[in-house]
């Protein structure tokens, strides 16, 4: 029975790793396909006009009265990645925006930009103001809590509700790991392959599981990868892993006075840097057990969901589940 289980997952990895194998797709995903209509407004920022791109999805019935929500992805993906959770959203009645940051996506990609929390917020509302939305309520997912937390902060007037979806930066990388050089990353992303990115997805989300959905979420990165542009694709990605590391998010809840909700996967253990800790350093990276008991005490409005034995991605490792805690803050 081991022998045969063995057999039967080698042949699903290795369907896995065969699949989509000839689709390649250029900097800006411009033969991906989203699942929703994909808008792009011009920016004008730091000298430069850029291209962001967004899904802008209207509720049918106007029951809420143009009520909003903000999605903001992780960095391993963008956009495309919250159909589900935007269709329970429109179904409740919500306006949804859904937009790919820059360097991400269908967003531009920049050669010189200042990547940061910062500047992102400046850009989303920036789409905020020119789809004339004036209060949200703002989810982020991963790094995408992150800049979810930023935005509440620098943007409090603007937002009804800040909802964090097994968000990194619950703690303050630097304290733990080495400061490395954006060289440092661009030679990991430029040593990426498809199946390097399956391992560590199936690894560290899934616990070492795969299926056809989660193949599905990998193939674009995996295209862009086959592709010219990836140099510039991989210099971007290199460049966005600059504002996880100088820019942590650990006092930002003291000051955020809007309703904040944590949903949390006890299996998670996501830590950036766990890979070039200081020297003598025994510190444990991403430890979201803890996050979850330490993050009650210091989240004074709001509360801590757990989704006990589901990891960093819950919204696609287990969707009824999360679903159902999702929807209850709406």
């Amino acid at each position: 029975m081991i022998i045969k289980n063995i057999i039967i997952f080698l042949l699903m990895a290795s369907c896995a790793s065969t699949s989509n194998v000839n689709k390649s797709y250029n900097a800006t995903l411009d033969k991906y396909d989203y699942p929703f209509n994909v808008k792009k407004i011009v920016i004008n920022s730091q000298n430069q006009k850029i291209n962001m791109a967004y899904m802008h999805l209207k509720a049918s019935g106007n029951k809420l009265k143009n009520k909003s929500v903000l999605l903001l992805h992780g960095k391993n993906f963008a956009g495309f990645y919250w159909k589900n959770t935007a269709e329970i959203l429109l179904d409740q009645g919500y306006d949804v925006l859904i937009p790919d940051q820059v360097g991400f996506g269908k967003s531009d990609k920049p050669r010189f930009y200042n990547f940061s929390f910062t500047n992102f917020a400046l850009n989303t509302k920036v789409l905020l103001d020119y789809l004339k939305i004036d209060r949200v309520t703002v989810v982020g997912h991963s790094m995408g809590g992150m800049l979810a937390t930023k935005f509440t902060k620098i943007f409090d007037k603007s937002v009804e509700k800040l909802i964090l979806i097994n968000p990194v930066g619950l703690e303050d990388y630097l304290l733990y790991v080495k400061a490395k050089d954006v060289n440092f990353f661009y030679n990991l992303e430029l040593n990426k392959t498809a199946d390097k990115i399956r391992k560590y997805q199936r690894k560290n989300y899934y616990a070492g599981k795969w299926s056809d959905k989660y193949e599905k979420l990998i193939e674009y990165s995996s295209g862009q990868i086959r592709h010219s542009d990836y140099q510039k694709v991989a210099w971007n990605n290199a460049l966005t892993y600059a504002p996880i590391f100088n820019e942590p998010i650990v006092d930002d809840f003291k000051s955020i006075e809007v309703p904040i909700v944590l949903i949390l996967g006890t299996r998670d253990t996501t830590g950036p840097g766990r890979g070039f800790k200081k020297d003598g350093v025994t510190y444990k990276l991403g430890n979201y057990v803890k996050f979850a008991k330490e993050y009650k005490k210091i989240i004074k409005n709001g509360k801590v969901v757990i989704l006990k034995g589901l990891g960093h991605m819950p919204q696609f490792e287990d969707f009824e589940r999360f679903k159902k805690v999702f929807i209850a803050e709406f």
